[in-house]
């Protein structure tokens, strides 16, 4: 029993013996932040109107939009797709 509370003592100083010696040490560096990588993406395809079209358009640029437009608002998501939409007049 006596040699169990002499083994304790003994791990007990070697603990703040540690904890003085981590506290007294300088905090490591934050990581310095790089800008993610740039993946390279297909070309957009334009919409014609087509209803065979339109899961494929959705899909491409809801892609896009994950991948290069986190950070910008709703609206200029809406407007930028749209501007990919191509009308056309109906057949006369």
């Amino acid at each position: 029993m006596a040699q169990q509370l002499e083994v304790i003592a003994t791990l007990q100083q070697q603990l703040l013996a540690m904890q003085a010696t981590a506290l007294a040490a300088p905090a490591p560096a934050a990581p310095t932040p790089t800008a993610a990588p740039i993946v390279e993406m297909a070309q957009s395809p334009k919409f014609n109107g087509e209803r065979s079209q339109v899961v494929g358009f959705v899909n491409a640029y809801h892609l896009f939009i994950q991948m290069r437009m986190g950070q910008v608002g709703e609206r200029s998501k809406i407007s930028w797709a749209l501007s990919y939409v191509q009308c056309h007049e109906p057949p006369v």
